[in-house]
């Protein structure tokens, strides 16, 4: 399984992005894709959870400081899962990341679990 980010960029406080996780490979990965996660970095800091989606009954999750800013979405015929992010801080700057777990439907932010990640997407918000 192969996961690739895109939709990062330079955006002014309060701005939106929209970043997006592409999935592909043998339709076996694909199928056995539990949840998918979105995580950050920035500089400085220790990667952590965004975000997470549930393949099996949809649900979501958010952390606090994300929550009511951010929306996580999926195309399941474009096998992709997309990260809606409004009302942007300086403080969401980082590299973003996805990852998939292929044994579990239930949201979880343990990075060690995660079965696939992406090489990152860098977001940078800054007046």
């Amino acid at each position: 399984l192969r996961l690739v980010e895109s939709g990062g960029g330079l955006v002014q406080p309060g701005g939106s992005l929209r970043l997006s996780c592409a999935a592909s490979g043998n339709a076996e990965d694909l199928s056995d894709i539990g949840i998918i996660g979105w995580f950050r970095q920035a500089p400085g800091k220790d990667r952590e959870g965004v975000s997470c989606l549930s393949f099996g009954s949809g649900s979501t999750n958010y952390t606090d400081s994300v929550t009511g800013r951010f929306t996580i979405s999926r195309d399941s015929a474009k096998n992709t899962v997309y990260l809606q992010m409004n009302s942007l801080k300086v403080e969401d700057t980082a590299v973003y990341y996805c990852a998939a777990d292929f044994g579990t439907y239930k949201c979880h932010g343990r990075e060690s679990l995660f079965d696939a990640w992406g090489r990152g997407t860098q977001v940078t918000v800054s007046s």
